[in-house]
């Protein structure tokens, strides 16, 4: 089935060039007088290579087809992330590199979308929000009383989000995984 490369997102797979790519980011490039672009980065599902590319907005592809299933995840070894598919109880090993910089937000027992191809995992979507536990932050001042003053706090999993002041050692938040912003307390 064809898809137009405007509609394409991340996360999917596209065939192109006579291999499987899956969709990591996908822009649309306004030109001044001309037409507009989509500039696509992709991965080789086979190879590992990433490229960009740009591509007219009516440009299509060939789209792959990618079993989705939700997973938990267990825990972190030193190459790979350990997930369970909770309907066979079948442990899954996802590479680090899949999950990159937002490994931070994995607590045990999240639930995420593992996308496979051929029984190989290609994607990883986190849910949107996720909840964490404020481990360290510096104690509020008082009397500072200037709005929009944030501080740094390091949750569990590594992850450093900028919280108000009133959040202290040991609360939970809530954080958007694509911006990894603040977003409440939980």
């Amino acid at each position: 089935m064809p898809i137009k490369a405007i509609d394409v997102r991340a996360g999917q797979g596209v065939i192109w060039k006579d291999a499987i790519w899956i969709v990591q980011d996908n822009n649309k490039v306004a030109k001044g007088k001309g037409r507009s672009l989509q500039a696509v980065r992709l991965k080789n599902l086979k190879t590992g290579q990433v490229v960009e590319e740009r591509f007219r907005t009516e440009e299509e592809f060939e789209q792959a087809i990618i079993e989705r299933k939700p997973v938990n995840y267990l825990y972190g070894e030193p190459d790979a992330h350990v997930f369970m598919d909770m309907d066979t109880y079948e442990e899954v090993r996802v590479p680090l590199d899949l999950i990159g910089d937002r490994s931070v937000y994995l607590t045990p027992s999240l639930q995420v979308t593992l996308g496979r191809m051929d029984g190989k995992p290609v994607t990883c979507e986190l849910p949107f929000t996720v909840e964490l536990a404020v481990e360290d932050t510096p104690p509020s001042l008082k009397g500072a009383t200037a709005t929009n003053q944030m501080k740094e706090a390091l949750c569990e999993g590594g992850a450093r989000v900028k919280v108000p002041p009133f959040v202290e050692n040991g609360a939970r938040i809530r954080v958007d995984t694509r911006t990894g912003e603040y977003l409440e307390r939980a």
